[in-house]
């Protein structure tokens, strides 16, 4: 399941994007609807299972997910699961939380 499956693609000839669109040569731009996700509450975190890991040296978003979910374009359910805008707010050491179905976690977030 990707992460825009569940959103339609727009047709956007709003005379905001005139500029760019005449740099471009094109008459309208489509592009994704805007998702609406929520912030996982405590007791979505307690319903789904979730395995801790000690962020190291080396550890990326996208490797986590890869190891985890068998898909490195699932970084983004852990960095939301955790509250991290990027990787460069997560020290050596930092515990963060790893849901274990991406099933659950996804439909916690709102976006299943």
């Amino acid at each position: 399941m990707a992460r825009y499956d569940r959103y339609r693609i727009l047709t956007n000839s709003s005379e905001y994007y005139k500029p760019l669109r005449d740099t471009r040569g094109l008459t309208y731009i489509r592009h994704y609807e805007t998702p609406v996700m929520k912030n996982p509450s405590l007791a979505d975190r307690v319903a789904v299972t979730s395995n801790s890991h000690i962020w190291k040296y080396g550890d990326r978003l996208y490797k986590l997910a890869y190891q985890y979910y068998g898909d490195a374009r699932f970084w983004w359910v852990i960095a939301w699961w955790n509250g991290l805008p990027a990787e460069s707010e997560i020290s050596n050491g930092f515990i963060i939380a790893i849901p274990v179905n991406i099933e659950d976690a996804l439909k916690a977030l709102g976006v299943a």
